[in-house]
């Protein structure tokens, strides 16, 4: 049986493109969610458990197209070399074949999900690990997104929440995971 204790962090989209503000504006929230990704990672990296980036490769043209100044990994995150980058072009982190036989080597039956945008690629990602078979565990205050014509980002992030735990999600916050 898998061991939980081995549930990879699973950071998806923190790039530049979310933080810079150059094109949109920033994600919800952005410097409290720089702070508790990195407080995540810290956590993941003490802890034993391996981190993984998701990035979005936007078609031609879009801010989060390969090789546009937004594509690439926020450099505050501090991503060490030898945590893998996965691309994705859709919404789940999963349809990259490679990051499920990634989570599958890692011995770990279950993911830890953080990253952007709520509403869009955190569910996708859940619906996605869910399909995998693993569980997962979505950080409650480490996941943002923007605000919509009809809600802000802070009620969107609520009601996914409330949404994820429905659907058998773990919601845990950043301090009840990291001790800080």
């Amino acid at each position: 049986m898998p061991e939980p204790a081995l549930a990879p962090l699973i950071v998806i989209d923190l790039q530049t493109g979310m933080f810079d503000g150059r094109f949109e504006p920033p994600i919800h929230d952005a410097d409290g969610m720089v702070a508790r990704a990195r407080a995540l990672i810290d956590w993941a990296r003490r802890s034993g458990r391996k981190v993984a980036f998701i990035r979005h490769d936007g078609p031609a043209g879009d801010p989060l197209a390969p090789g546009e100044p937004g594509w690439p990994v926020w450099p505050a995150l501090g991503q060490a070399g030898d945590e893998p980058t996965f691309a994705k072009s859709v919404r789940n982190a999963f349809s990259n074949s490679a990051l499920g036989e990634w989570v599958a080597g890692q011995g770990a039956g279950e993911v830890v999900l953080a990253g952007a945008q709520t509403d869009f690629c955190i569910a996708a990602t859940v619906k996605g690990a869910f399909a995998e078979g693993l569980g997962v565990t979505v950080v409650s205050d480490a996941h943002s997104t923007l605000d919509t014509p009809g809600e802000t980002a802070a009620e969107i992030i609520a009601r996914h929440n409330a949404a994820f735990t429905e659907a058998g999600v773990t919601l845990v916050s950043t301090k009840a995971l990291t001790g800080n």
